[in-house]
């Protein structure tokens, strides 16, 4: 998925950014596998919610 998004930006910025898409990746990813929406799992991370549902199972 990094990669498919280095293509089509060119490259990113620096290591610090591409650590960033890849961590959001996969909180997203992992959301979805726990059958949040990506809406849903953006609005529990951004209240600041995001370690208390990693933590619990659906």
């Amino acid at each position: 998925m990094a990669r498919i998004k280095q293509r089509v930006s060119g490259t990113f910025e620096n290591a610090h950014h591409a650590q960033a898409y890849c961590r959001i990746s996969s909180y997203l990813q992992t959301m979805f596998n726990k059958g949040y929406n990506s809406l849903a799992a953006v609005q529990i991370a951004l209240n600041g919610n995001a370690a208390n549902m990693l933590r619990d199972s659906k």
